[in-house]
């Protein structure tokens, strides 16, 4: 099935550019893997090299590369991905980030910790986002 067909809510939402990016991967992952799981998790992993997920949609990272090692794999496999988030990005900019999506006790967190904190934010987003439109 086409990736437009197939586009994730959070990336429907999320710029053209980032839109083109998951569907010409999941196109590609889908001729070479068929559809299914491994085209999807393809199509997650190239958007990883150029954006992070922000609540419910994703935005330009300030640098390309994989944002986590799930993402740096030449061939995503099924594992714990930081769902998004730059772990690879400056504590400071994680910092910023959990600022922007209020998450509380943000100032005492370490790296990893605010990692995790701002992927939870992100998917409490995403799903108040899918139940509001429903």
């Amino acid at each position: 099935m086409p990736g437009r067909q197939e586009l994730p809510s959070t990336v429907a939402r999320s710029s053209k550019k980032a839109q083109r990016t998951w569907i010409k991967a999941h196109d590609s992952a889908v001729e070479s893997y068929g559809e299914g799981e491994r085209s999807h998790r393809t199509a997650f992993s190239a958007l990883k090299h150029s954006f992070e997920k922000v609540g419910d949609h994703w935005e330009p990272k300030d640098h390309k590369g994989p944002s986590d090692k799930q993402a740096a794999r030449s061939t995503p496999k099924q594992g714990k991905t930081a769902g998004g988030v730059d772990a690879n990005a400056s504590k400071q900019h994680l910092y910023d980030l959990a600022k922007k999506l209020d998450v509380p006790g943000r100032s005492t967190m370490t790296k990893q910790e605010l990692v995790k904190a701002i992927d939870k934010a992100n998917q409490k987003k995403t799903k108040a986002r899918a139940s509001s439109s429903r």
